[in-house]
């Protein structure tokens, strides 16, 4: 050590013997322990706990031995400074592992001394799990047995057999005698400690935490692990109920059942919540127990999905979430910085006369001896020093539970009222479906608990749906969302608790019938709105499909039905983005594509594993898979379908080598039929997406899988112009990276192909006037089939492509740069296509009939397009029309004039 640390611990060693008399009484017998403190050589005092004395002690000797000498070393450490209070409390908590294990053998070996002591553990949970033990804490184990391996005696029943043990580590570790003691242990963590043994057949706990456990019980766990004993056990039972703790889809009920547990402490222990002499560090306002409850709570709401959160320790975790960021950095470093002082306050307090103390001392010379004890003047300074420090947890604290706000009025009159206030023009109609909501008119809404959640949640409801774009529209499809539920608690305790999120729904139910139809089906996509990442653009194609690939453990429905939930989950926010004007429908749907393709290769890899163990492997050749249309451009919308077509490389002779053999075309056309149901098929968990194969090669009579070189053949001699046009959008998707090459290649040659111009144009305008004729558009707002629309568009940009063999991008807002840039088409085509884009993707959501919308709706698309107002709006479609139609009317002429000379 160096001189400067080892100074230190002789000051603090004189403020130990001078303050704090159970350190005093210590040190008169730890001698050894003493002199090396003295001499300020803090390693050789902590060293020194392992040598507690003669081989012939017992067991219960050794341990409180261990104990004493611990505590001394440990206290002038934490005293001096040179020690953390991370190191402090990992000290103890490794000393408390190490006591309970060893006891936990002995007990054991007392009744079955030739068998291995096994199949029993204890699970340690509060700041002993966590490894923040307290300098005097009880420690508060969760003790678990396996019936089957836990050694007992010929005519011991397990459950008897494993508390006798459990009794007799209690003994072992808190009996006090001359030697004092080890921990004193409190077993009441343990579920309904009134009416059960003080061990617990593990098959048992896990019945009571997956169905009966309390929300608080849950909490706890976030700091709970497999301390002593045997930790494979211990380890497997908390993987068993890792679901229980980190739930994907929240129960704000826990989140309530913690902020109320909060309130019943400081009600509980109102004397100690005012700041000064008799102030509780620890459960006072803006004490110990509000930064640990800080950082549970955002654990709670967010670790279910971020697994990097799950950190047990406090200081731990409000890195994790600052790292995240969830808590901004300078509340991390007041929150950090509080507990510490808090932690250390504490042990000061506890060092006096080894009391698990927790509150300040009322009487002002016993507040002065603490702080001095601290190396502080008095007990002024020591309040000076915490006052900040408690005004800001406690100020934090409370902005997670606000004042409850008052509830919705019954009487008919005052309600209404308030419903015209909150922005609801018809508030008879409103009021009518609040009270049939509040009478059980509902399925979801009859039980006693959730009408108590219903009206926590309504003020802010009504007052959400009423600031929506449409409240009517808003509140019907509310309605028509709960309808569908089999219970509405989860949802409202969530939107109680995250009033955000309950506006973003009201511009949701109001704008979007696409995604209100989703929330029907599925209410906890909400939840995916929780996170701030939400508003994000989605990750990249590699790391979707890395997310969405089937898991070791997970069976191949299990995970189409857990690829469906995060797609959709997905795409609700990509929708959100939409709708709240956070991004721009370009992106959007550029986004929306990254994800069809991350989950088209994730099912792809686990259907090809699947066909395999079947049909074994074709020798030589692999399935190929090609994007086309909106899908190929990687711009989709939310409606899109995927337009696809199935391919496969080597010899279409050859046969699969497995257990059921198939020739090679037969084989890779089944394995195309279950690609597409893997992608297509509704499941448990809904749909995904409308699958479209008719691009193929002859269309829908054709093969579905055809071999490349069948494909390479056809393309040269049996294609039309406009699946040549069509090639033009292609994108190799699916295959290795040598397959996906070649077919690139086959793409790329056709598409160079030397061309009759005049054929080209004239076969282009007579396939569109054909589309024109039988799919005439749906409104007055489909942007895609209207005259000088995207289509339109599209044709005039294949034309000019295959016409001069150049501009080729899949991306149609890259090729139409590229050929404006040749000066093959005017600039005004840029805009005209990003409006008319911008246009489609929006509307797809919020007027999927391509009608024209209401104002609200109106609105959104005027924000998504950029523009100031519903005029603008509608001038600049016109103008792009005009733009559009003046470079396709041009072709058209062109094949007007071609087919007179003709």
């Amino acid at each position: 050590m160096s001189g400067e640390n080892a100074t230190r611990v002789q000051e603090a060693l004189a403020r130990a013997l001078a303050h704090a008399p159970y350190l005093r009484r210590l040190a008169g017998r730890e001698t050894d322990v003493r002199i090396a403190l003295e001499q300020g050589n803090l390693p050789a005092a902590l060293d020194s706990y392992e040598n507690p004395g003669s081989d012939g002690d017992s067991l219960a000797s050794q341990l409180r031995k261990k104990k004493r000498r611990l505590a001394l070393a440990l206290a002038v450490g934490d005293l001096s400074g040179v020690l953390t209070i991370e190191e402090v409390t990992g000290h103890l908590s490794r000393f408390a592992d190490h006591a309970l294990g060893l006891a936990i053998e002995a007990a054991i070996r007392e009744r079955t001394p030739d068998v291995e002591p096994r199949g029993f553990v204890a699970l340690a949970l509060g700041k002993h799990g966590s490894s923040e033990l307290n300098y005097s804490s009880d420690i508060d184990p969760i003790l678990l047995f396996d019936p089957e391996t836990l050694p007992r005696r010929a005519r011991d029943e397990p459950v008897e057999a494993a508390a006798r043990i459990a009794r007799r580590v209690v003994e072992l570790l808190q009996a006090v005698d001359g030697d004092g003691y080890v921990f004193r242990v409190d077993l009441r963590l343990r579920p309904s400690p009134e009416a059960t043994p003080p061990a617990l057949p593990i098959s048992a706990a896990l019945t009571y935490y997956e169905s009966s456990a309390l929300p608080w019980e849950r909490a706890a766990f976030i700091r709970a692990r497999a301390a002593a004993g045997d930790i494979a056990l211990g380890q497997e039972f908390l993987s068993a109920i890792r679901p229980f703790v980190w739930r994907r889809s929240l129960d704000f009920g826990a989140l309530g059942e913690i902020r109320a547990l909060t309130r019943r402490i400081r009600s509980h222990y109102e004397g100690g919540q005012r700041f000064g002499p008799g102030y509780d560090l620890k459960r006072g306002r803006g004490g110990i127990r509000e930064v640990e409850f800080f950082a549970q709570i955002h654990q709670l709401i967010h670790g279910g999905r971020d697994p990097s959160l799950r950190a047990p320790a406090t200081l731990d975790a409000l890195k994790a979430l600052g790292r995240a960021g969830l808590v901004g950095a300078e509340e991390v470093t007041a929150l950090s910085e509080a507990y510490r002082l808090y932690r250390s306050v504490e042990h000061r307090l506890q060092m006096v006369e080894d009391q698990q103390t927790h509150s300040l001392p009322r009487d002002a010379a016993a507040l002065d001896n603490v702080a001095k004890l601290d190396g502080r003047t008095d007990g002024a300074a020591l309040l000076d020093a915490l006052r900040p420090h408690v005004e800001r947890v406690g100020a934090r604290y409370d902005s997670l539970d606000p004042p409850e706000d008052q509830g919705l009025p019954r009487d008919e009159a005052p309600l209404e009222a308030m419903l015209v206030s909150a922005g609801f023009v018809d508030a008879k109609v409103a009021a009518q479906r609040v009270a049939q909501w509040r009478g059980g008119g509902v399925r979801a809404l009859r039980s006693p608990a959730a009408q108590q959640a219903l009206e926590a949640v309504l003020p802010a409801l009504v007052a959400a749906l009423g600031r929506a774009p449409d409240p009517a529209t808003a509140l019907n499809r509310f309605d028509a969302m709960l309808s569908r539920l089999p219970s509405a608690i989860n949802l409202f305790r969530l939107l109680e608790a995250r009033p955000p999120l309950a506006r973003l729904v009201g511009d949701v139910l109001s704008l979007a019938p696409a995604l209100a139809e989703m929330l029907s089906r599925r209410a906890e996509l909400i939840d995916g709105l929780i996170d701030a990442s939400a508003l994000e653009p989605p990750a990249g194609v590699a790391a979707l499909a890395c997310r969405f690939a089937r898991r070791d453990d997970e069976d191949y429905q299990a995970m189409l039905d857990r690829v469906r939930r995060e797609v959709n989950e997905l795409r609700f926010a990509e929708g959100v983005q939409i709708v709240s004007a956070f991004a721009d429908p370009l992106e959007v749907a550029a986004g929306y594509s990254r994800i069809a393709e991350g989950a088209l290769l994730a099912l792809a890899d686990a259907t090809v594993v699947e066909f395999e163990r079947a049909h074994g492997r074709v020798a030589g050749g692999e399935l190929l898979i090609l994007a086309l249309g909106r899908f190929g451009g990687a711009a989709l919308t939310h409606a899109s379908d995927l337009d696809l077509v199935y391919l496969f490389t080597g010899d279409h002779l050859a046969e699969s080598d497995g257990p059921k053999p198939l020739g090679a075309t037969h084989y890779f056309n089944r394995l195309a039929q279950r690609v597409t149901a893997a992608l297509s098929v509704p499941t448990a968990a809904g749909p995904l997406y409308e699958v479209d194969t008719r691009l193929r090669p002859s269309g829908a009579q054709g093969l579905l899988a055809v071999s490349l070189d069948s494909f390479a053949r056809y393309q040269r001699e049996g294609a039309w112009a406009w699946e040549h046009m069509a090639l033009a959008r292609a994108r190799p998707v699916y295959g290795s990276a040598e397959g996906r090459t070649a077919l690139q290649a086959t793409i790329e040659e056709t598409l160079g192909r030397e061309r009759e111009i005049a054929t080209l144009i004239t076969d282009a305008v007579k396939m569109r006037g054909d589309m024109a004729r039988h799919k005439p558009p749906a409104g007055p707002l489909d942007v895609k089939l209207i005259d000088g629309g995207l289509v339109d568009l599209e044709f005039a940009i294949h034309v000019t492509q295959l016409g001069n063999r150049t501009g080729f991008d899949p991306r149609l807002r890259v090729a139409l740069s590229a050929l404006i840039d040749a000066g093959l088409l005017p600039e005004a085509l840029r805009p005209a296509y990003e409006l008319l884009a911008r246009i489609l993707v929006t509307l797809r959501l919020i007027s999927p009939d391509a009608q024209e919308p209401g104002p609200a709706a109106r609105d959104a698309l005027v924000r998504a397009c950029g523009l100031p107002d519903w005029p603008s709006l509608l001038a600049a479609l016109d103008e792009a029309r005009q733009s559009v139609q003046q470079v396709w009317g041009a072709i058209v002429t062109q094949a007007g004039h071609a087919a007179g000379e003709a």
